[in-house]
């Protein structure tokens, strides 16, 4: 059985996670979403807003977190990690060339320039 492992820190309190399942969400929440694989590019993606997160805890517990906003949009963004997805697949063939370009474009500029910022919704 294959085992996921989630750490995440949260007003200095790490929480970790094993085998993160979304088991419901809801709503719809635009915001502008950046990933260290992709450093310098923030895309607007649209999310369900809420979630409801399923995992088990270091004791074997299994857990429940109801997530609203920038921490439901963390939960599901590192999950998609997990399972191998990373925002350029979230993205439609189009949408996707742009992003490219955009971060291609960005490889020769200094580290600490702006970030580029791409509309998709």
């Amino acid at each position: 059985m294959q085992r996921q492992v989630f750490v995440y820190d949260i007003d200095e309190e790490r929480k970790v996670i094993l085998n993160p399942q979304i088991v419901e969400s809801s709503g719809e929440w635009v915001y502008d979403e950046g990933c260290l694989s992709i450093p310098g590019l923030y895309v607007e993606m649209l999310r369900p807003k809420t979630v409801l997160v399923r995992g088990i805890n270091l004791d074997g517990n299994q857990v429940e977190i109801e997530a609203d906003e920038l921490l439901a949009r963390l939960f599901q963004h590192e999950i998609d990690h997990l399972n191998g997805v990373l925002m350029f697949d979230r993205m439609t063939a189009d949408q996707r060339r742009e992003a490219v370009r955009i971060y291609r474009a960005r490889e020769n500029e200094p580290k600490d320039a702006e970030p580029a910022h791409l509309k998709l919704v």
